[in-house]
């Protein structure tokens, strides 16, 4: 099938976005997508192909030889020991998933997904979206572990999706954060974007995108507190980059400024950060669905290592 050449005028709403970033806004593609079309040389302006980390403006045109959606390519199949099903019914399937795992492929990850490791259990997952993303409409981190919802049908994916948007869903997960959180409980609002420097790491910056965080210490330890964290927006690496911003990073986030003495004194190689419960209506018969997942091993050692007093 022939693909079409299409010219694009940049409009001001996405004015100084990276071009990534942009072209997956207004063209409705993945970010995946779009960065195979840049890597191949295919997204052009002034004749000249265009890199993904530079920034658009107003009134630009831009070239893109879009792709051929006719055929999809097959979602790599993953299969994960580790990742453990809490619920399975026509519409949805609730994981635990395991640090390591990312929730769909993307570019530069060759590692297991929870779409890959689904499908190769011989779940079926919604069609909807992206066909690397298949049924996610939710995400956490490789290094997060905890609970996701995934779709199995096209009104499951849209509803959920909806709930996700209009903030109808609970999501409740427990952090182990350096130092003496003060005041005990708060609200964390401030926005987050892409760090201007950094290109892999978030940061709350002026012009960023609404995110907010509410959190309750559970226990303090020496040096440390237990936090409960309640999202009321999903931005990627919120938690991480909201405590940090209040100079109180995830224990083991050497990305955000972790102590990596204290990392290797409680023996993290990720960041402490559990999605422990998760709450929303059945996308088809609305009652409430109310999940609980335990921490994982890493997470109860360190905490273990916190009572044996390892820290001076």
């Amino acid at each position: 099938m022939a693909r079409d050449m299409r010219s694009l005028v940049i409009p001001e709403g996405i004015d100084g976005e990276r071009v990534d970033s942009a072209l997956t806004r207004v063209l409705g593609l993945s970010r995946t997508v779009i960065a195979r079309l840049l890597e191949s040389g295919e997204v052009a302006s002034h004749g000249k192909p265009m890199q993904k980390s530079e920034r658009v403006h107003a009134g630009q045109v831009i070239e893109i030889l879009m792709p051929d959606t006719s055929v999809g390519e097959p979602i790599p199949l993953t299969p994960l020991e580790g990742l453990s099903v809490v619920y399975d019914d026509d519409s949805i399937v609730v994981i635990n998933k395991p640090v390591g795992c990312a929730a769909h492929p993307s570019p530069g990850w060759t590692g297991p997904t929870v779409v890959g490791a689904l499908t190769a259990a011989g779940y079926s997952v919604a069609t909807s979206g992206a066909a690397e993303r298949a049924g996610i409409v939710h995400r956490l981190d490789v290094g997060t572990s905890g609970l996701m919802v995934v779709a199995k049908t096209d009104q499951a994916y849209s509803f959920l999706k909806s709930a996700f948007k209009n903030r109808e869903v609970e999501k409740i997960y427990h952090a182990l954060v350096q130092g003496h959180m003060d005041p005990s409980t708060g609200t964390i609002d401030a926005p987050i974007d892409r760090h201007p420097k950094e290109d892999y790491r978030f940061a709350v910056v002026a012009q960023g995108k609404p995110s907010v965080t509410h959190y309750e210490v559970i226990e303090f330890y020496r040096a440390v507190s237990l936090v409960k964290v309640e999202l009321e927006t999903g931005r990627t690496h919120q938690i991480r980059v909201h405590f940090s911003a209040l100079r109180h990073p995830l224990v083991g986030d050497l990305t955000y400024g972790a102590d990596p003495t204290l990392a290797a004194r409680l023996e993290m190689s990720r960041p402490w950060l559990h999605a422990l419960e998760l709450r929303f209506r059945h996308p088809l018969t609305n009652a409430m669905m109310d999940f609980h997942a335990p921490y994982p091993s890493d997470l109860v050692r360190a905490l273990a290592l916190l009572d044996s007093s390892v820290l001076p």
